[in-house]
């Protein structure tokens, strides 16, 4: 009993110094996406949507096969189905976050910034659904099963399973979104969303970490299998849920055969491993990637 009181207090001072870092640094560097993009710019053409190396099919016979309108179409409803995950799993994210707020002081800096993120991620949310909305694409939700898995997870979260799947998901999308930012021959408007969500971002993947290393060094036993588990089912369904087949379908191609040739695409998954580098780092040397689940991250193409 004499030394559990300065470990938590401890714990406690170290939880509100970085909210109040982090609070500072929404007040500074925060957007508001419908008045501070360009929403009624038009495309420029022939220029790609994304990256070429992230469009899912690049160095395929399939993408060859493509004439240049449809290559930038096919990237279009690419990065619309991109967001549209996004934006599924930022709103399992704002439940998760609001269960890791409620039973917690609301007079902490702590509990503030959890707010905080959440009212980041609403705008991130809402201006996600408008550039697909200014794209012409449909809403590429993930499939029925992988939202019913959505709403178990959201449900049942615990610390590990907010920030942890916080963590992968973010980091993801994050590393995605840099690489548009920096590449000019990606659309102007494309690039703006990427820049808002990487700028904002950048807080909410510092909080995920610094939770998360807290959180994995009382994992043990059971605990962490549990951890493991749910991390890995996060991983390989948002992964893989990432582009919906059906964007295929829009340029003409065959949906199983393109579904096939992106799955094997080596420049694909080097993308996405790419982008999730940091984050597997992270869970690796705290030890939520291994044992049996660790077969999950291989399927998803993050690890072999």
């Amino acid at each position: 009993m004499t030394t559990a009181a300065p470990v938590l207090t401890e714990r406690w001072q170290s939880r509100e110094r970085e909210a109040a870092r982090l609070l500072k640094t929404a007040a500074r560097h925060s957007y508001d996406p419908d008045r501070d993009l360009d929403w009624d710019a038009p495309p420029v053409p022939g220029l790609l949507y994304a990256p070429v190396r992230q469009c899912t099919l690049y160095g395929t016979a399939l993408w060859d096969g493509l004439t240049p309108a449809q290559q930038v179409e096919l990237s279009k409803h690419e990065v619309a189905s991109i967001a549209c995950t996004g934006v599924w799993f930022e709103m399992i994210l704002m439940q998760m976050l609001i269960r890791h707020a409620y039973d917690r002081d609301l007079a902490t800096g702590h509990v503030r910034w959890t707010l905080t993120e959440i009212a980041d991620e609403c705008r991130h949310s809402a201006m996600f659904g408008r550039m697909v909305a200014t794209f012409g694409c449909p809403s590429y939700t993930p499939s029925p099963f992988v939202r019913q898995l959505g709403r178990l997870c959201k449900t049942v979260s615990d610390s590990a399973l907010t920030f942890g799947g916080t963590l992968y998901v973010e980091e993801l999308l994050d590393g995605l979104q840099r690489e548009s930012v920096r590449d000019e021959s990606v659309q102007p408007l494309a690039r703006a969303v990427s820049k808002v969500h990487v700028v904002e971002e950048a807080r909410h993947i510092r909080f995920a970490r610094e939770e998360l290393a807290r959180t994995a060094e009382r994992l043990t036993g059971l605990k962490l299998q549990r951890a493991r588990l749910q991390l890995a089912l996060v991983a390989y369904f948002a992964t893989t849920s990432l582009v919906h087949p059906q964007v295929y379908a829009a340029v003409g191609l065959d949906v199983a055969e393109a579904v096939a040739a992106a799955r094997t695409n080596p420049h694909w998954r080097d993308a996405k491993r790419s982008a999730a580098a940091k984050a597997m780092e992270l869970l690796q040397e705290t030890g939520l990637i291994g044992g049996p689940t660790r077969r999950l991250w291989v399927r998803a193409g993050l690890l072999d």
